[in-house]
């Protein structure tokens, strides 16, 4: 049975349809992935999983409690960490961990096995104010507060949003090692990279689900030939590619445009359409997360 199951989720504020029919569900033990930009609906969702609102329509259970009528039983057994550091600022690392340990009825020696791992790196700060900790530290502290209590699902919101590239990925690593305890993991976030980290992930637009599959899957999916092109002048490369005979897609892709064949695209031809741009580098590349994204996207 899954611990997390949702059929046909819907929210709405006033005109916005923050979700759409979401349906998707989560294993036990699994490390699953909601990935997407700003505005796709994935706080919206954490906020019904979590109890903190309703849905508007359709159901959901979280260890096989329904969100709507056993929300008390939902949320003893799950961690919840929010996009924004919402511990208390005036409060010492130590004393947030003492009060969320209160808060469910625990101590934290009860529950200093699981949340050694990461408390361990924030412990010589114990005293120092939660407000006054850097980006890297208030997530170690807020993770370690939503796993006081031993939950069996976790749910994180964004969790490596605005910390540097190393707390990045200790964040993740410390993620796999939850995950041999045997929680239940659903992180959210807009970074693609990180996706590869998750067993499986789902691509997230604009309130509705794009895509599930595990990130190799989704990669797989691309069925087109894709390139990466260059030149000096990289804007004049990007409109003229587009209108080339044979190209499906062109879009920027960090240094380079990646640009999507169909059928008729020969690379000689294109070179001589382009021939008075000056500098065009062009090559095969192997399609990302995000070229699938962007495919989806644009379906």
């Amino acid at each position: 049975m899954a611990v997390i199951e949702v059929q046909n989720l819907s929210k709405s504020y006033g005109n916005v349809k923050a979700l759409d029919g979401v349906s998707f569900s989560v294993e036990r033990g699994e490390l699953f992935g909601l990935i997407g930009p700003d505005g796709a609906g994935k706080t919206t969702l954490f906020r019904l999983l979590t109890t903190l609102i309703n849905p508007d329509s359709g159901s959901a259970t979280v260890d096989g409690y329904d969100i709507r009528d056993e929300y008390l039983a939902i949320r003893s057994r799950v961690g919840y960490m929010p996009g924004r550091f919402s511990l208390y600022p005036d409060l010492s690392v130590e004393e947030n961990l003492q009060f969320f340990a209160a808060m469910f009825g625990v101590t934290m020696e009860e529950s200093y096995e699981l949340i050694a791992p990461i408390y361990k790196q924030i412990e010589p700060f114990r005293k120092r104010r939660a407000g006054k900790l850097s980006g890297g530290m208030k997530q170690k502290l807020a993770l370690s507060c939503a796993l006081i209590h031993n939950p069996g699902v976790l749910f994180l919101d964004e969790p490596t949003t605005g910390v540097d590239a190393v707390s990045r990925s200790e964040f993740w690593d410390m993620l796999a090692g939850l995950k041999e305890h045997g929680i239940t993991i659903l992180v959210s976030t807009p970074y693609m990279d990180e996706a590869s980290r998750c067993d499986r992930i789902a691509l997230c637009c604009e309130g509705r689900i794009l895509e599930i599959d595990t990130p190799e899957g989704i990669v797989q999916g691309f069925d087109r030939p894709l390139y990466g092109i260059s030149a000096k002048n990289m804007f004049a490369l990007l409109e003229r590619a587009r209108e080339v005979n044979g190209v499906v897609d062109c879009y920027p892709f960090g240094e380079k445009h990646h640009l999507v064949v169909g059928d008729g695209f020969d690379e000689k031809k294109f070179r001589n359409a382009l021939a008075d741009i000056e500098g065009i580098e062009i090559s095969t590349v192997k399609p990302t997360i995000e070229d699938m994204f962007i495919k989806l996207m644009k379906r």
